[in-house]
């Protein structure tokens, strides 16, 4: 018995499937990111100890002012360096010192490489899906 492929299904539609469906799983992933980039930041300064502060005195309403919004920056006060993200919609600023940035850091790193792992899976499981079908197998299940 001798395997064919369909011929619904040549290979040059099948590589134009596989390269949309990948285009589309990267487009959705990059959205969901731009939907929640600035919450998920909060979420994993939080996790890595960043303490929330409100301005209170009128130097510190100036200081967060001047600060650029949604972005980690290094400050060095009295020979002490931390670090401060300014949430202005929430107008909070998140601070820490060295411990809190690197576990920070650490924490985005193993976020990205968990996304990058999922993506991968999923470009995966498609791909054999998408496979198998053309081998008459049916998709019972999704």
């Amino acid at each position: 018995m001798q395997l064919t492929q369909p011929t619904h299904l040549t290979k040059s539609k099948t590589s134009i499937i596989l390269l949309s469906l990948a285009s589309g799983i990267v487009l959705f992933a990059f959205g969901g990111c731009a939907s929640v980039g600035s919450t998920n930041t909060e979420s994993l300064l939080s996790a890595a100890g960043f303490v929330v502060r409100t301005p209170q005195t009128d130097r510190q309403k100036q200081i967060y002012a001047a600060l650029p919004a949604y972005k980690v920056e290094r400050a060095t006060v009295k020979d002490k360096v931390f670090y401060v993200y300014k949430d202005e919609k929430a107008g909070v600023a998140y601070v820490g010192h060295e411990p809190e940035y690197q576990r920070y850091k650490q924490l985005a790193v193993q976020q990205q490489t968990a996304q990058e792992q999922y993506m991968a899976a999923e470009l995966d499981r498609e791909a054999a899906l998408n496979f198998y079908s053309g081998f008459g197998v049916t998709r019972m299940w999704w």
